[in-house]
């Protein structure tokens, strides 16, 4: 069974690596690397996959790729 989850990602920040979580159950996500080339979105997978103590192959960026607002799944 599969868990969505939905966050937004704030790259180049001092702040992380960090997970907040908001009222709406939304994640926001602190991460240091800079958003060029995929870089935030491996910094998040890492972050999220150390979270919620399952394997970063365990975690899958199901859209948001391009945008701060993601959902990812994770099994």
């Amino acid at each position: 069974m599969s868990t969505v989850v939905r966050a937004t990602i704030k790259p180049n920040s001092g702040k992380g690596p960090l997970v907040e979580t908001l009222d709406d159950g939304t994640l926001r996500l602190y991460v240091r690397a800079p958003a060029v080339e995929g870089k935030a979105n491996r910094a998040a997978i890492e972050l999220l996959a150390a979270h919620f103590g399952v394997a970063k192959s365990r975690v899958r960026l199901t859209a948001g790729a391009t945008s701060r607002f993601k959902r990812f799944e994770i099994d």
